[in-house]
């Protein structure tokens, strides 16, 4: 066995992927690559399999399965495809440490079959949590797995927790920068286009996320996922917009003291710490100077305009099946945007009206979870068809 951490990195050619394997590449002494897995970028899984030489990949899209086969032949890296292969593969037993770069629903039956093998889950699937948080935190629980949070604003307040796990948090502050149309009311964003609600003004993410920080739904998603990441009540959690995005997230203690996470916008940083926690390893990573931003700035996030973000507290207030209703939608409207099948402020109202529509299940189980996954998708996909 290997004194490398061993990694099975979920979604290897996305923007979490792809800067995972940066931060693997500058210590090559700490980590190997145990699993790579692609949806349908067939391409760059080949590039990538032959540079880390992982045991296996998985290529979810079927019909790119011989293109990969026969490309990693000659590496004797093994190939599977589907689904099923993704839940498989977090369970080997050389995998130490699996990071779900996966996005959406789909990096929920994985996350779970790697909690039941025991292994260490490095999250940026803030999905998993959102739909299903309850059930998630309790198997970690139950398995002893540690959930170390990779997305910017949870690792932020993870980060100003170490130490402090014993004293009762009063408050936390996630930060948004309020993205590319930030002030903006809703009769501006009217006749808004994918271009331009995809250059975020910050950060490089892939463009589900992109459109999702453009309707503040990405905050929304994030609140509900620290819910259950440090076992908070509704009221506990704010949003503050921060347009500089150099404070990441701020925790207030009972005392009243309060602790912020700071740095440039660079998602290598909670990528690296949440795989190599509770060590720090030197980068070479641009520094943050102060004189450079003489003035950082907060403001109240716009709820009235950005309704995406009210929603989320909603669902999160009434719970059951709820967060998973309004994940599911979201998806579907975002895809339908991306296509230009609806207008920006569609993801919102048809969002909305899916959640009212909806039929509540108090106390769901994982599969009413799925059925409510499946049946959300059909009705919003109906809705947006009827126009």
């Amino acid at each position: 066995m290997s004194e490398k951490i061993q990694v099975a990195l979920l979604g290897s050619t996305g923007s979490i992927g792809t800067q995972t394997l940066d931060v693997v590449s500058n210590h090559p002494d700490l980590f190997e690559m145990a699993v790579l897995t692609a949806n349908k970028n067939a391409d760059l899984l080949i590039e990538q399999a032959l540079l880390f030489k992982p045991n296996c990949v998985v290529i979810s899209d079927e019909s790119k399965f011989e293109q990969v086969r026969d490309a990693l032949w000659d590496a004797e890296i093994k190939v599977f495809t589907g689904e099923k292969a993704l839940e498989e593969v977090v369970e080997m037993q050389e995998v130490d440490i699996v990071l779900t770069a996966l996005v959406g629903f789909a990096g929920l039956k994985p996350t779970i079959s790697a909690i039941k093998a025991g292994k260490n889950i490095a999250l940026a699937n803030k999905e998993t949590l959102v739909v299903a948080g309850e059930i998630i935190t309790a198997l970690a629980a139950e398995h002893k797995v540690n959930i170390y949070p990779v997305d910017s604003e949870h690792s932020a307040i993870f980060q100003c927790l170490v130490g402090e796990f014993h004293n009762p948090i009063e408050k936390i502050y996630i930060t948004a920068s309020g993205g590319p149309f930030r002030g903006k009311k809703a009769e501006e964003l009217a006749n808004i286009t994918k271009e331009q609600a995809l250059k975020h003004p910050n950060w490089e993410m892939g463009a589900k996320i992109t459109i999702d920080s453009a309707t503040l739904m990405n905050k929304g998603l994030e609140v509900i996922e620290a819910k259950w990441l440090f076992k908070l009540k509704d009221e506990q959690i704010d949003v503050i917009v921060h347009p500089q995005s150099i404070v990441h997230s701020i925790v207030q203690f009972k005392d009243g003291s309060m602790k912020a996470q700071m740095g440039l916008p660079d998602m290598k940083l909670p990528i690296q710490y949440a795989l190599t926690f509770p060590n720090r390893l030197e980068t070479d990573f641009p520094r943050f100077n102060f004189l450079d931003y003489p003035s950082l700035t907060f403001e109240k996030a716009d709820m009235e305009t950005f309704t995406n973000l009210k929603l989320a507290y909603y669902v999160m207030k009434k719970g059951g099946n709820l967060p998973a209703v309004l994940n599911a939608a979201n998806e579907i409207t975002v895809a339908a945007f991306l296509e230009d099948k609806i207008k920006f402020l569609d993801i919102s109202k048809i969002n909305k009206k899916v959640v009212e529509e909806f039929e509540w299940i108090k106390n769901p189980t994982l599969e009413n979870l799925f059925e409510t996954d499946i049946l959300t998708r059909q009705v919003t996909a109906e809705m947006i068809a009827k126009g």
